[in-house]
This record gives C-alpha cells, sequence and structure tokens, in this order.
C-alpha cells in the first residue's frame, strides 16, 4: 500500500489515527505500507506531520521514503533515501538493481552536505511559503473560493467553479489571463473537479499571478 503524507497535490495531511488504521491493515493482510513522506519539512505555523514510525506496529511493515528535492531544494538531482527494517529495504535494493542504477556520486556528496547543515535553510525556506499560501488564498477567497492556507506542501488545492471542468477552467484561466494551473484531472479521475497551485515561482511572478488572478472573470 502506497501513501503519500502531507500529499501532493492536495496539500492533506493525516492524523495520528488514520495512520493507525493505515498500519493495523497491513499488518492484518500482510502488507507492506509504503509511505512517501518528501514534504515532511515542508509544514507551517507549528504543525508538525507524522512519521509513520511513530505509529506502533510499523516498523514491522512499513518503509519510508524520503527525498530531498523539496527539503534542500534539489529538485531534478533526484536524490532520496528510504527507511525501515533491513529485510523490507533489502527487497527495495534488489528492485532497483534490477530496474535503474545509481545516483552519480558528485549529487551523493552534495546531499550529504545538505542533511549536515541545512535546517536553517529549510525553515526559512518554510517562511516564504507559508507567506505565499496566505497571498494565494487571500486571493482566492477575495474571488469567491473559501479556502484556508495548508499546513505543509507548496501547493494550493482548489475546486474549480461550478460551470467547469479542471481541464477547461486551466485552459480558461491560461486564455483569459495568461496564468498558469494545474487541472486536477491531471492527478487521476479523483482530481477532476479541482486545480493546484505552487506557491515555488519567485514572489514578484507569484504576485503578478495572483494580480491577474483577481482580474479573472468566471
Amino acid at each position: 500500500m502506497w501513501l503519500n503524507y502531507p500529499n501532493n497535490p492536495t496539500a492533506a495531511t493525516a492524523d495520528r489515527e488514520f495512520l493507525e488504521r493505515a498500519v493495523e491493515f497491513c499488518r492484518r493482510n500482510d502488507i507492506i505500507l509504503c509511505h512517501d513522506a518528501p514534504y515532511s519539512e515542508i509544514a507551517f505555523d507549528g504543525y508538525r506531520p507524522l512519521t509513520l514510525f511513530e505509529i506502533p506496529g510499523a516498523k514491522e511493515i512499513g518503509l519510508e521514503f524520503h527525498s530531498l528535492s523539496k527539503t534542500y531544494n534539489m529538485t531534478g538531482w533526484r536524490i532520496g533515501w528510504v527507511c525501515g527494517r533491513a529485510e523490507l529495504v533489502n527487497a527495495i535494493g534488489q528492485l532497483k538493481t534490477n530496474i535503474d542504477s545509481g545516483i552519480f556520486q558528485a549529487v551523493q556528496w552534495a546531499a550529504i552536505e545538505a542533511m549536515n547543515g541545512g535546517e536553517e535553510e529549510t525553515k526559512a525556506a518554510c517562511g516564504v511559503y507559508a507567506r505565499r499560501h496566505r497571498l494565494v488564498a487571500d486571493t482566492l477567497n477575495s474571488l469567491g473560493w473559501n479556502i484556508k492556507p495548508p499546513r505543509a506542501t507548496f501547493y494550493v488545492w482548489a475546486e474549480v467553479p461550478k460551470g467547469y471542468d479542471s481541464i477547461g477552467f486551466a485552459s480558461h484561466v491560461l486564455d483569459q489571463i495568461g496564468v498558469n494551473i494545474t487541472p486536477g484531472v491531471g492527478f487521476g479521475a479523483h482530481g477532476e473537479g479541482y486545480f493546484r497551485l505552487s506557491v515555488t515561482a519567485r514572489d514578484e511572478r507569484l504576485e503578478e499571478a495572483m494580480s491577474r488572478m483577481r482580474k479573472l472573470r468566471l
């Protein structure tokens, strides 16, 4: 079973009860629970995402995956890690040996350097993301949405207005004001009816996009 919290694309977070139910289900059915947690450090306003291994029994059936792409802005370098019981990690190693190769060693050294002293930069980045989240939420709410800034990740997930599907709304926004949003259906059938915004653009670009959004005619 694969889980991903804090979640991309929805920015949803998982509470302890949810993770306890997932662990119990996997233990009962002899399933490996793989928790993809690259946004574990991108959180705001005192919220700290749970690690899977805080849940009793998770170590017996769980693997947790992390990435330096989000925490240390190493997107594109494609480096991360997995932790869990040795037997489960060895199974991942056997699989990867047969389907891909190792990361370029210079990137591995860069990752070590980041993990040995990048906490303050990550905290500073979270402050920037939180401020940008508020800008996006305030802008959308001024146009009739009712959303709250998320507690984690650098995405905003919102419903499309009535009368649109997600691709139609994304096309309307792009054609009318030149702002590119991501249609939710691109993440699967359950994403239909939603769109995603990212707050990773520079401040001036995001402010320009939100200024344009305020001129949007629905």
